[in-house]
């Protein structure tokens, strides 16, 4: 097990022993953030007040907040203001984290109100229509650019049988664009550029986990 882990085991024993000691009775929510390898977990009814936190899960009365089990790599993440939508993203889409990672940082540079010329929008450089797609309604609120740049790159990565290469080329010139060119990465000078640099972060994030 890893200390990732042990960590959250560590809050899930003291949390049972709390609830079976008669100290929580009520609906609990679980809310965490992940700062590097590092995990903080909130329990409440409602939203802390420390935006960092995201909701991982929903309680009920009587019931335990099971907290899910934490991705493959999240502990070798850049430590960001961003990293609990990090994880709670690749929970939801199973994406591993360092791609999301590594999208954000060669998208915007962790910039939330970044915007292309294009007029692509927030952390991942959401299109109008992608956002739209994946159910983003303010593409400059970081917590829902993440989540839905994670479910595009999940549907890239089925459409395009996890072939990271073509994933990566699709989001940054469009999947139809790869299928005009046979599946293959489109001869544009921007994409040739993007999928080798963000291919290099994604294997320096996982390096590092």
């Amino acid at each position: 097990m890893s200390l990732f882990q042990v960590r959250f085991l560590i809050v899930w024993v003291a949390m049972a022993m709390a609830m079976c000691g008669g100290v929580a009775r009520a609906a609990v929510n679980v809310y965490g953030f992940v700062d590097g390898g590092r995990v903080s977990v909130i329990y409440a009814d409602m939203q802390p007040a420390d935006r960092r936190y995201v909701l991982y899960k929903k309680g009920g009365p009587g019931q335990f907040a099971q907290i899910p089990d934490a991705p493959a790599g999240a502990a070798g993440l850049k430590p960001t203001q961003y990293s609990g939508h990090i994880l709670a993203a690749a929970q939801e889409t199973k994406v591993h984290p360092a791609l999301i990672h590594a999208v954000i940082s060669a998208e915007s540079g962790y910039n939330p109100s970044a915007r292309s010329k294009a007029g692509a929008v927030g952390l991942m450089q959401l299109m109008p229509g992608t956002a739209k797609r994946f159910g983003v309604q303010d593409p400059l609120d970081p917590a829902q650019n993440i989540h839905g740049g994670a479910r595009y790159l999940r549907a890239l990565q089925v459409m395009f049988d996890n072939n990271l290469q073509l994933v990566l080329a699709a989001y940054n010139a469009g999947e139809n664009a790869v299928k005009k060119y046979g599946r293959r990465i489109p001869p544009y000078r921007e994409t040739v550029a993007y999928v080798p640099k963000v291919m290099q972060l994604y294997r320096k994030s996982r390096l590092a986990s």
